[in-house]
């Protein structure tokens, strides 16, 4: 079916994802696969790795019926290729239980190559190929609505903010575009970074090198607060460019490897990734200066080749995925903001190409020729949602978001994947939560039993089914040696007993040159303080609970000495007990 807005001499057709389809598929002859232009240029130093390169992976076949690695509990037995599938991922022992199936919505080919880039802002899909194209598409009907030609071709990167769209192409250079909306979205062209202008000026005075990139461009990232542009290459290092008059203010060597990916946090963190299997972290200083960004620190990958990074939208998780077919992750700190390494989703068999991630979901496609969604839970694990299975060629690049078509309601989201086999699909994940108790048939004396205890446990934890602790202060100090343990409490401990109390007000408190303690504060007005300090993060959580836990009344003193008139059975038994042993000997 082809698409109602695109131009007449497109000679472009669609292809409805069916079962048809999926058996008339055949592996793809290596012999015969098309260059993949973001992996030829790379040269022989990366080889030194001990895992296995994408370089050397050309060969495609028996890819849909090789064996995957799971990390989590699998979804299904076999990747089958089938457009509508329902799994149930959730183990038995959750209270829980996830519901996910996905499907194939549209799968389009147009005669453009491959798909190398993506990118998606205000309802609007990019899309690059090694065509002098870049075609537009609208969502959520996900029709052809423009194209952009350029005389470059190899549309190699996608960057988009909301009224600015950069291209990366095969000829080293950026064209930039700024959107207007009049009645329909128009494209208008601003320039070619770097003007040639300013590059024959440079190169007069020998300062070429700092104006354009020497080698192909791999990635872009906009730094929307700051109002510049990103660029990585493959020789090492990063560009940045003023957007307001396109002027490239600053060179950056990031790395000793040809520089693979790059991504910018809201806060104007940047973080790069490449072939000598690091992640940086930059953080840019607003002086005048010849360095204005500084190394903050650097993440190792597990010797492997970082090849794509992504961010979620609060910049707590950063993903990155390598030519293993580990994605890593790292987490920030609550209080400290700094990034420590949190493990690794595996699933793939061969290198990752490219991630994706909105709200909770993380999208990682592969040169296995598949795209795995993984979700992230409460407690900071990750589940594996779905196999998306349906490309004959690595899949290089992909995006998602949380919108939807037609009358689904369930929680989910919308993936769009481009392969080298120059096909681009559209997936839906929909993802239902509802009790375990509606897949088990029965339940076991043992877990009644467990259920009514930890019922009457907490009745008696709070006054007439009311907890009695209103607020929490946790006093601090943040170079004393003495609040070491409550400071990993805080990073560690604190978000999830936050989020396990949402009743209770928690606050945080700066005291410089004291010894850390928490106080509680009571509905009956009455206050508690814990003396917290040289305490591990073990043992702040328990007084922390013990607070939670307490009705907040005062220690009554009895006025008259209590003695008892019925002597204890238990002392009785073990005074006869003990008379005979003496006996027996």
């Amino acid at each position: 079916m082809e698409s109602p807005n695109s131009p007449p001499d497109s000679s472009s057709f669609a292809i409805r994802e069916t079962a048809t389809l999926h058996k008339k598929m055949a592996s793809l002859d290596p012999s015969n696969s098309p260059p993949n232009h973001s992996f030829a240029l790379r040269d022989s130093t990366a080889q030194c790795f001990l895992r296995s390169l994408s370089t050397k992976e050309t060969s495609f076949n028996g890819f849909h019926c090789s064996p995957p690695r799971y990390s989590t509990p699998s979804l299904h037995t076999s990747p089958l290729s089938s457009p509508l599938r329902a799994v149930n991922p959730g183990p038995a022992n959750h209270t829980i239980s996830l519901d996910a199936s996905y499907k194939c919505l549209s799968s389009v080919l147009k005669k453009d190559g491959q798909i190398l880039s993506i990118a998606i802002s205000n309802g609007i899909i990019y899309t690059g190929s090694d065509s002098n194209l870049i075609r537009i598409w609208k969502l959520p009907e996900f029709s052809e609505c423009g194209v952009l030609k350029t005389k470059a071709s190899t549309v190699v990167a996608l960057a988009v903010s909301h009224e600015r769209v950069f291209a990366a192409y095969g000829d080293t250079k950026i064209r930039g575009w700024r959107t207007t909306w009049d009645g329909t979205l128009k494209h208008i062209k601003l320039a070619t970074i770097p003007r040639t202008s300013g590059y024959v000026r440079s190169y007069i005075s020998g300062k070429d090198k700092m104006m354009r990139h020497m080698g192909p461009i791999t990635s872009l990232a906009i730094n929307i607060s700051d109002n510049i542009l990103y660029s990585a290459s493959v020789d090492k290092t990063v560009k940045v460019w003023r957007i307001s008059d396109l002027k490239c203010i600053e060179n950056i060597p990031a790395h000793s490897e040809p520089i693979n990916a790059i991504v910018v946090a809201d806060d104007g963190i940047l973080y790069t990734a490449s072939d000598d299997a690091t992640v940086r972290v930059w953080r840019r200083n607003f002086c005048r200066g010849e360095w204005p960004h500084s190394l903050t620190v650097t993440l190792p990958a597990k010797c492997s080749p970082v090849k794509t990074l992504t961010l979620t939208a609060d910049g707590g998780v950063l993903y990155g995925g390598c030519t293993d077919g580990y994605v890593h992750y790292w987490l920030k700190g609550w209080l400290s903001g700094q990034l420590q390494y949190g493990g690794a989703l595996r699933g793939h068999t061969h290198a990752v190409m490219c991630l994706a991630s909105v709200s909770n979901y993380v999208v990682s496609g592969s040169a296995d020729s598949s795209c795995r969604v993984w979700s992230r839970e409460h407690d900071g694990q990750h589940v594996c949602l779905a196999v998306l299975v349906g490309h004959r060629g690595p899949i290089r690049c992909v995006t998602a978001y949380l919108g939807h078509s037609g009358d689904e309601v369930e929680d989910g989201c919308t993936i769009c994947s481009g392969s080298l086999d120059g096909v681009l699909k559209i997936w839906r994940v929909n993802l239902r939560v509802r009790p375990a108790s509606l897949h088990k048939p029965f339940c076991s004396s043992f877990n009644i039993a467990v259920s009514f205890t930890v019922r009457v446990s907490a009745s008696k934890m709070a006054l007439r089914g009311v907890w009695q602790l209103k607020k929490l202060i946790v006093s601090y100090c943040d170079w004393g040696g003495s609040s070491r343990g409550i400071r990993a409490f805080m990073e560690t401990e604190l978000p999830t007993f936050k989020e396990k109390n949402p009743q209770l007000e928690v606050v945080t408190e700066l005291i410089r040159g004291q010894h850390p303690h928490l106080k509680g504060f009571y509905k009956n007005k009455n206050e508690r303080v814990v003396c917290v300090k040289n305490m591990t993060t073990e043992d702040i959580l328990l007084h922390a609970t013990r607070l939670r836990n307490a009705l907040g009344r005062k220690v009554v003193k009895l006025k008259t000495r209590h003695v008892t008139k019925h002597p204890s059975v238990q002392a009785m038994m073990a005074t006869l007990l003990e008379h005979s042993l003496v006996g027996g000997q």
